[in-house]
């Protein structure tokens, strides 16, 4: 699969739990550029920030481009399918019962902290 479509998918996903859960940068991009693409952590990170620069760290993101860590492209390329993403699960977030979503969010962390705890 080529980055640019790997990128896209990266952007739909943390877009989607974005929507859904109110996260993504930390918990899907990241793991998911290391994962799937081989980054770097640092370079994961920024890239992840540069996804969100306006939104929540444009200074975070400043440090990280001073110090060569943020692929810019690939942050571009991504933010195209996570606005999308993040619209449309919200819109079905909406739809579903506090209990539901809240399960949602506890089934994925809990996961998601197994995963970190058994993994390298």
């Amino acid at each position: 699969m080529n980055e640019t479509l790997i990128l896209l998918l990266i952007g739909l996903a943390g877009g989607l739990v974005s929507g859904v859960l109110g996260i993504g940068g930390g918990i899907i991009i990241i793991p998911m550029l290391v994962g799937f693409l081989g980054y770097t952590q640092k370079d994961a990170q920024g890239t992840s920030l540069g996804l969100l620069l306006l939104p929540i760290g444009i200074l975070a993101v400043m440090n990280y481009y001073k110090a060569g860590h943020i692929n810019l492209k690939a942050a571009g390329i991504m933010v195209i399918t996570f606005v999308i993403g993040s619209y449309l699960s919200s819109l079905y977030a909406l739809t579903l019962p506090e209990s539901v979503l809240k399960k949602i969010f506890a089934v994925f962390l809990l996961a998601y902290s197994i995963k970190l705890f058994i993994g390298k």
